[in-house]
C-alpha cells in the first residue's frame, strides 16, 4: 500500500476496546461523566450539570478549509439528547478554536446555562447575540462552586501545531472562516466534587508549575497530535499530567475525528492527520509501568469518573 493511502486510512478502535469505560448507573449525588467528542463531557450529579465546551456541529474537512462556519442547531439538539439533558448549569470553554468554541454560545442559551471562559470566547459569544450578563469571564487559580461542584481554571498551552494562534479582539459575526476562532487563553479545568478530584486538560501541550498543588485522581487528558510527537515530548507531558497530579485514571480525549458527525461511530483520525497508534501505545505503555488504570471513553455513555 502507498504511502498516500495509509496516511488516508484511520486506525481501528478495536485494539483497545478492552479499555472502554463501563456504564454507570445514576446514583443520588453521584457525579457522572458523559463523553461528547472531542474534549465535550458533560459533568452530572443530579442537582447540578456542567459541560465542557459543548462541540457537536463537527461541519466537514472542506466546509472547515473552504468554506464559513456557524453552529448547526439541529446537530446542537441531537447532541443535548445524546448527553440526556436539556438543562445545564454552565458551559465552559477550555479555549476558543471552533472545535471548542463554536457551539459554545448557543448550547448555552439553549438549556439556560452561564457560558465560562476567556475574552476571546465572549467575543464569538457577543457575535452570536449571547447576553453578556450572563458571561462569565475566567480568573485563573480563583474556585468557584455550583451546587457540589467546585471548578477552578488553570493556565494551559495549545498543543504545537496551532494552526490559529492569537486572540479575538472583536465580537465574530456568523459566519466566520475556521481560522477566525483563534485561540485565546487556554484551560485546564479543575474540578472537586465530595472529596474526589478530575482534571479536564484539553490540549497535548503543559505549562511547568501551572498545576502545582491541584491533585486529581483522573485525568480526562488531550491526546490530539500527541502522536507527532516525539517521545520525549510525550514523557514530559504524562510526567506532568498524570505523575504529577497523583492521578491514578487516566482517560484520553480529544482523539477522535471531529469532521465526522455524531450520529456516525467515532473513530481516530486519519493518518495524515496525527499517529493514534503511537499515542495509545505510550498510553498502554506509561500506565502499566505506573500502575494507572487507562479507560478509553464510549461515546453518550454514562460512566463512573472514580470507579477505582
Amino acid at each position: 500500500m502507498s504511502a498516500v493511502l495509509r496516511g488516508l486510512r484511520a486506525p481501528r478502535l478495536a485494539p483497545w476496546e478492552h479499555l472502554y469505560e463501563s456504564p454507570a448507573p445514576p446514583g443520588p449525588g453521584a457525579l457522572r461523566t458523559v463523553f461528547l467528542g472531542v474534549s465535550t463531557i458533560l459533568l452530572d450529579d443530579g442537582d447540578s450539570a456542567v459541560l465542557t465546551d459543548g462541540f457537536f456541529s463537527r461541519p466537514g474537512l472542506l466546509r472547515m478549509r473552504f468554506g464559513r462556519l456557524r453552529p448547526d442547531r439541529a446537530r446542537i439538539d441531537a447532541g443535548l439528547r445524546l448527553a440526556g439533558t436539556a438543562r445545564l448549569d454552565a458551559v465552559f470553554v477550555v479555549h476558543s478554536h471552533y472545535d471548542h468554541a463554536l457551539d459554545a454560545p448557543e448550547v448555552a442559551a439553549t438549556t439556560g446555562a452561564r457560558l465560562i471562559g476567556s475574552q476571546s470566547t465572549r467575543n464569538i459569544a457577543l457575535g452570536q447575540g449571547f447576553p453578556d450578563d450572563r458571561f462569565q469571564p475566567v480568573v485563573t487559580g480563583e474556585p468557584f462552586t455550583i451546587g457540589r461542584l467546585t471548578l477552578t481554571a488553570l493556565p494551559a498551552r495549545h498543543s504545537p501545531g496551532d494552526l490559529a494562534p492569537g486572540r479575538i479582539d472583536r465580537p465574530l459575526r456568523l459566519p466566520v472562516r475556521a481560522t477566525d476562532y483563534r485561540t485565546g487563553d487556554c484551560y485546564t479545568l479543575h474540578v472537586r466534587h465530595g472529596g474526589r478530584r478530575l482534571l479536564v486538560h484539553a490540549s497535548a501541550h503543559s505549562l511547568p508549575g501551572a498545576l502545582d498543588g491541584y491533585g486529581a485522581d483522573t485525568v480526562y487528558l488531550g491526546v490530539g497530535a500527541l502522536g507527532r510527537q516525539d517521545e520525549a515530548f510525550r514523557e514530559e507531558y504524562w510526567a506532568r499530567l498524570v505523575t504529577a497530579t497523583g492521578a491514578r485514571r487516566v482517560v484520553p480525549v480529544h482523539w477522535d475525528d471531529f469532521f465526522r458527525p455524531l450520529d456516525r461511530p467515532l473513530r481516530p483520525f486519519r493518518a495524515f492527520l496525527d499517529d493514534f497508534t503511537a499515542t495509545m501505545d505510550f498510553l498502554t505503555r506509561k500506565a502499566a509501568s505506573e500502575r494507572v488504570a487507562l479507560a478509553l471513553p464510549v461515546l453518550g455513555r454514562r460512566a463512573d469518573p472514580w470507579p477505582l
